[in-house]
């Protein structure tokens, strides 16, 4: 467990290091659970927003983008439901005075076990060597067996406590669990409560006349309250999506693990509007889909997991998670969630204006059904941040820190560095980055010795490095440099453009879904 918890220190400590992510407002000792992204962080950040833009609305002509306001009249939270049910079970430790969200508390004893199973399939596999049959050993080992049984029992119970909003059992739960303080290591609890999660602020110029508002706390309503808008302005049949990206705020009690869980962060979701009746064959379509988007960057098919939800939302009659192996083990990535009626037929209801779709195949008008993905944005960033870091062994004995992040997600896709600074060399190399910038983020780099610089590069995650030297006078020929191999080939300067667009160009990647 120490290794990896020195992986994601390794992980947080590289985000600062290389301008990627910082404590929000640091110099004043920073906020708890709210981070700023840095030069490269921003750029990465973008790039992940548009891969999946360009995936679910470019790509899709049924599905439009939209992008509504973080202020929503307050009835709107009324009808979500957020007002009465959008609470998380919070228990507190009575000697460390440390409050903690008591599903996650369970959520987390149920990952030790699991990772018991790891332990076990770890041993067993260096036993048998290349004869280990992981999927029989999984199925037929009676430890691991065993194991299994008594994660899905305490999950099945946590999820049947929660949803009959039994309190006393979930305590009751951590108790004979033995779970401790993972501080103090006291197992003195207080009661479970529910605690709302929304940030409440007002509008208005005088208090007395202002209207008491909420920040959102999920960029969904907001396509759901312009569903009819879209539909029309549109002319949008059935089925059809609305997408959208954008901030969220939340007041997690337990915010931790870094940008995994916290007050302020952003997220992708797209809402596909559905004849009633036909949501099991969508939700098992997107769910698909999704996925596919997941593995077209290539992080590993291992890291990925579908975990389908026994507590279901009051909303929902479907619902799995897309979970991705951080460095702190499986956790949500994505939700894709069968809605139902229940978003439209509410603000139907609380609005009193119709939002209904007229289906002229059918001849009648129906409230939609919606079938629901939504994936955070700043969990991508972490997954996609967090695969990409390794060290690395060189043949030289020395060791290198490479950000393999897909390239075409990369902040930077090429460097180009000019040997010396002498000689016409960083002249020429000016003259690639002018062509390059066009359609690329370009850097240019030309301080310490080049080794240096490609370490650099390497460490932000940079695919490619052009190096401009003597030759390069001779025959107009630069050295290009890949970063996951570190080959180094001599090409024509008029050759980099398509080199690199072979290498990044969005198409070569969302062509694998």
């Amino acid at each position: 467990m120490a290794n990896q918890e020195d992986i994601f220190k390794k992980v947080i400590s590289h985000a600062k290091e290389y301008g990627f992510i910082f404590q929000s407002s640091e110099i004043y000792d920073g906020l708890s659970a709210v981070y700023d992204y840095g030069q490269n962080g921003a750029e990465l950040k973008k790039n992940i927003r548009e891969y999946w833009w360009q995936a679910m609305v470019q790509l899709n002509d049924n599905i439009v983008g939209i992008d509504a306001a973080i202020f929503m009249h307050p009835t709107t939270w009324k009808a979500s439901g957020h007002v009465d049910a959008f609470n998380d079970p919070l228990i507190d430790n009575k000697d460390s005075k440390k409050r903690y969200r008591a599903d996650v508390l369970v959520e987390d004893h149920v990952a030790k076990i699991e990772g018991k199973i790891d332990k076990e399939v770890a041993k067993a596999s260096k036993r048998f060597g290349d004869t280990f049959d992981k999927e029989q050993f999984l199925k037929t080992n009676p430890r691991v067996l065993d194991y299994r049984t008594k994660a899905n029992s305490i999950l099945k119970r946590l999820g049947k406590s929660l949803e009959n909003e039994d309190l006393a059992d979930v305590k009751a739960l951590i108790e004979e669990l033995g779970i401790a303080c993972p501080i103090s290591g006291s197992k003195n609890w207080t009661d479970v409560k529910q605690f709302n999660l929304m940030f409440g602020t007002k509008l208005g110029a005088t208090a007395d006349s202002a209207m008491d508002l909420y920040l959102r706390p999920e960029t969904a309503q907001g396509i759901f309250v312009n569903f009819l808008n879209v539909q029309k302005t549109g002319r949008m049949k059935i089925p059809f999506g609305i997408a959208q990206t954008g901030k969220a705020f939340r007041n997690e009690i337990v915010a931790r693990q870094f940008i995994f869980r916290m007050r302020e962060f952003e997220q992708m979701e797209m809402q596909y509007f559905i004849k009633p009746g036909t949501q099991k064959e969508w939700y098992d379509t997107w769910k698909e889909k999704r996925l596919g988007w997941h593995l077209s960057l290539g992080l590993g098919e291992e890291k990925y997991r579908f975990h389908n939800h026994e507590k279901l939302a009051h909303y929902a009659d479907a619902a799995a998670d897309i979970e991705f192996k951080f460095p702190f083990g499986f956790k949500e990535l994505e939700g894709i969630h069968s809605r139902t009626d229940f978003d439209l037929g509410s603000h139907e209801k609380f609005s009193g204006k119709k939002l209904q779709y007229f289906d002229p195949e059918e001849n009648k008008s129906y409230v939609p059904y919606v079938l629901e993905t939504s994936i955070g944005l700043d969990r991508m960033f972490l997954a996609v941040f967090s695969s990409a870091l390794q060290e690395e062994e060189l043949d030289n004995n020395t060791t290198r820190t490479v950000l393999k992040i897909p390239a075409v997600l990369a902040p930077t896709k090429a460097a180009v560095l000019p040997l010396l600074k002498r000689d016409g060399l960083p002249e020429i190399a000016h003259n690639i980055v002018d062509e390059l910038k066009w359609d690329y983020n370009v850097a240019y780099d030309e301080k310490d010795a080049v080794g240096r610089r490609y370490r650099r590069q390497d460490a932000v995650g940079t695919p490619f490095c052009i190096t401009v030297d003597h030759q390069t006078l001779e025959d107009g020929t630069v050295t290009i440099r890949h970063r996951d191999t570190m080959e180094q080939q001599r090409v024509a300067q008029k050759a980099l453009k398509d080199i690199i667009s072979k290498e990044v160009d969005v198409r070569q990647w969302l062509q694998r879904i």
